[in-house]
C-alpha cells in the first residue's frame, strides 16, 4: 500500500509538468498544436510558414515574421484579437480575398496564432 502513495504523487506531478508548455506567452494556445494545425489546414498550399514541414507556398505572403508585423491582412492592427478574427473569418474582414474561410473553430484558430507570434 505504501508503494501506492508515491506512484499515484508521481503520475500527478507528471501529469502536471505535461501541461506546462501548452500556452505560449501571448496566451493564445498551444503553438505546437498550432504547427500541426497549419500543416494539416493546408495553410502551408499557399503560405512559407517556418518551421512547418511542407508549407512553401507561394500564392499567399510568407509569414516568416508575422509576429512582429504591425499589421495583418494589409488593414488590421496585429493583435491577438485581430489575428484571430482574420484566420477563422478572412472573409469578414476583407470580402473577396483569396484566402479562404477555412472553417477554423475558436480552439485551433487560438493554437494558430500562439504558434504564428512566435515568427519572429
Amino acid at each position: 500500500m505504501r508503494g501506492l502513495i508515491p506512484a499515484a504523487l508521481v503520475g500527478a506531478v507528471l501529469l502536471a509538468m505535461a501541461g506546462c508548455d501548452k500556452k505560449e506567452e501571448n496566451g493564445l494556445g498551444n503553438m505546437r498544436r498550432g504547427s500541426g494545425l497549419i500543416a494539416q489546414s493546408g495553410c502551408g498550399t499557399c503560405h512559407d510558414v517556418p518551421g512547418v514541414r511542407g508549407a512553401r507556398g507561394r500564392v499567399g505572403p510568407s509569414l516568416d515574421h508575422i509576429g512582429t508585423q504591425t499589421i495583418l491582412a494589409g488593414t488590421l492592427p496585429n493583435t491577438p484579437a485581430n489575428m484571430l478574427t482574420w484566420i477563422k473569418t478572412p472573409q469578414a474582414v476583407r470580402p473577396g480575398d483569396v484566402m479562404p474561410n477555412m472553417g477554423l473553430n475558436d480552439h485551433d484558430a487560438r493554437d494558430i496564432a500562439a504558434y504564428l507570434y512566435t515568427l519572429r
